[in-house]
């Protein structure tokens, strides 16, 4: 994932290639999170549930086999969705200077956004109480609808 420029300083000159012996030394290139094959097209049903055409058969959303049909045996309506897997370097206390191997990990985007909701919430938040603040202070009321699920 790119890193913006306003963060890119947090982060160590050899980032690229710590992530790297995180994505591909230590995770073999699969995600940590769910096992999905960096760099592949994996079928999947929109729920975390994707078909591993390696150990043919459904995994769920953590990377554990589950009890379902083929993937050409899917009865007939079943949305079948395909996305490019590509893994992240994520830190899991998301303080980019702490760059303790304990504290990454090679995550599928899934996983990443997953991992990172809360922080996205939080941040969020902040965003929508900065854009009142600045409207209050200089255009008088700020038009907006804040609500838990905007």
């Amino acid at each position: 994932m790119p890193i913006r420029p306003e963060n890119r300083f947090f982060y160590p000159i050899d980032w690229a290639q710590l992530s790297d012996v995180i994505r591909f030394g230590r995770a073999k290139g699969c995600c940590e999170g769910c096992g999905r094959p960096h760099g592949q097209l994996v079928f999947h049903l929109g729920d975390g549930r994707w078909w591993d055409a390696a150990g043919q058969t459904w995994r769920s959303g953590k990377g554990r086999p589950l009890k379902l049909a083929p993937l050409e045996c899917l009865p007939a309506g079943t949305v079948i969705e395909t996305t490019r897997v590509y893994l992240a370097c994520a830190h899991l206390d998301h303080d980019p200077g702490n760059n303790n191997s304990k504290n990454l990990r090679a995550l599928c985007q899934r996983c990443h956004i997953l991992h990172d909701r809360t922080e996205h919430l939080r941040q969020r938040w902040f965003t929508y109480r900065y854009r009142k603040a600045l409207g209050d202070l200089f255009l008088g009321p700020y038009p907006f609808r804040y609500s838990r699920w905007d």
